[in-house]
């Protein structure tokens, strides 16, 4: 394919050529996973989503070139174009990409190069962004973080062990990161120099331009603490737990138009569906044309808690549209208070309702959705990332549903089953006022909002995600895993998280 185009392409090359051998790995670590999916898929996402970026080449090791491509054909990752044997250094692996780059090219036309490592799957879209602004001005950019340590030099001598000779100013010292970004002329004229160079080494490509090309400065993108390299095993585990907790804001309102197109003639099945959410879910898509079951104890006599009763739910519904697209499920009981003053019978309704329920949901659901490539959409609270005092049962049980929603998605990616949840903030529901009684307005969202943001989630493409709903006005959500877990970990409002 011939690239062209009116501005400067930008192309991504992700890094992938790493074996893991030096850690004692079996496979390269770029092929571990972490929240489901591998952390070349992560990364390979931040690419896929990214606005800037118009095209991914993917430099994976050699014995691992037919695995990288069956992640980005599994993910469906349209912008990445070709998937290459990378080089036994760092050096010939960007020799490789700036080859293959320039091919596509029309006689001297020029564009961005982003080289990126594949084990920093935490890349936020603000440094991508800044990074392709910068390569409007100048013609090498690096993404870097102030030094929070104090850097020493050492030397050894003999058998006494190491001993410090300098301690630089830590005020000027900078923690590389990736992506580097580079006009494609620059790297490859840089590149080029190096090769004459008998001498030549490097591990990175900014100190290739800064040594043979000492008349191009390289400008510094302001990187991110979180844009982490999983190198250790520990890196692999704080990764992890990252992406456990991080969330993504809800999609854009759809219009009216696209609504009707994608909801007449489905079927939705909203358990939870007589009151707050999930009768405003029932409600919209209905008016959009969907056939709506909204289930509840008090309108249908369905109770979630009922394995019997959940699986009669369906076998109605299929029996009567000869289809399911949709099952959302919207039940809950908030029970506050110290689990040792909790009866028996409270906590196991807590466990039926809150957890119990969505598995049998979920079990029930899993034909119909693969024969309709549909969706299961649940529900969480702010509360799922810790548990609090006197939230003990509630937290646990939103914990739990969030896990079982990151599982069910990678184990339905092959039926194409959508497995999302849904995390509102505060809303005014029946559920809430009964646990708090009346509050103001303006300091909750509307359960038509949420149900709202819902429709969207189930028209889109998401799967496996923690999806935020926020009040307009409040504050936007976080770029990056890091950021959602830092603000959830140091939440200390003293709002209820219900």
């Amino acid at each position: 394919m011939t690239i062209r185009a009116s501005r400067r392409r930008t192309v991504a090359v992700v890094l992938a050529g790493g074996t893991g051998q030096r850690i004692g790995l079996a496979i390269p670590k770029q092929l571990l996973k972490i929240a489901g999916k591998s952390i070349l898929e992560h990364t390979l996402h931040i690419f896929e989503n990214a606005p800037d970026i118009d095209d991914v080449v993917v430099l994976m090791a050699p014995d691992h070139v037919a695995d990288a491509e069956r992640i980005v054909a599994k993910a469906g990752l349209g912008k990445v174009s070709q998937v290459l044997p990378g080089g036994s250094t760092r050096s010939e692996t960007t020799n490789i990409a700036i080859a293959a780059v320039a091919d596509r090219l029309d006689g001297d036309e020029d564009c961005n190069l982003l080289f990126h490592d594949a084990v920093r799957p935490l890349l936020s879209q603000r440094v991508v962004k800044e990074c392709v602004q910068a390569l409007e001005r100048h013609r090498a950019v690096d993404v870097a973080i102030p030094s929070s340590d104090t850097v020493i030099v050492t030397r050894t001598h003999g058998d006494d062990g190491e001993f410090i000779t300098e301690v630089p100013d830590r005020d000027r010292l900078r923690r590389g990161q990736t992506p580097q970004g580079f006009r494609l002329s620059t790297i490859r004229r840089a590149y080029e120099l190096a090769a004459a160079d008998p001498l030549f080494r490097a591990t990175d490509d900014c100190s290739v331009v800064v040594k043979y090309l000492p008349d191009v400065p390289v400008h510094v993108v302001m990187g991110d603490e979180y844009n982490m390299k999983v190198t250790q095993p520990v890196d692999v585990f704080i990764a992890d737990k990252l992406f456990q907790l991080a969330s993504t804001t809800a999609p854009a309102h759809s219009s009216d138009a696209f609504y009707r197109e994608r909801l007449a003639g489905r079927t939705l099945m909203v358990f939870g569906g007589s009151y707050g959410i999930g009768a405003g879910i029932a409600r919209m898509a209905e008016e959009y044309g969907a056939r709506v079951y909204a289930l509840s104890r008090s309108a249908t006599g369905t109770h979630v808690e009922n394995p019997d009763e959940v699986e009669a739910a369906f076998a109605r519904a299929y029996a009567e549209t000869g289809r399911i697209d949709y099952v959302v499920n919207t039940a809950g009981v908030l029970r506050i208070g110290r689990l040792d003053e909790t009866d028996t019978a409270a906590i196991h309704e807590a466990l039926r309702i809150n957890y119990l329920a969505p598995v049998n949901i979920a079990r029930n659901a899993y034909k119909f959705l693969a024969e309709t490539e549909g969706q299961l959409l649940l529900f969480t609270s702010g509360s799922y990332t810790r548990g609090r005092a006197e939230y003990s049962l509630y937290s646990s049980t939103k914990a739990a549903v969030v896990n079982l929603t990151q599982a069910l998605s990678e184990e339905w990616t092959e039926d194409d089953i959508r497995v999302n949840c849904m995390n509102p903030e505060r809303t005014a529901t029946p559920m809430r006022t009964k646990a708090f009684g009346q509050e103001p307005g303006d300091s909750l969202l509307s359960s038509d909002e949420v149900a709202r943001s819902s429709l969207d989630v189930l028209l889109s493409g998401m799967s496996g995600q923690v999806i935020d709903v926020r009040r307009q006005g409040a504050a936007s959500a976080p770029d990056s895993a890091f950021e959602t877990a830092l603000s959830q970990v140091l939440d200390d409002s003293g709002n209820q998280p219900a």
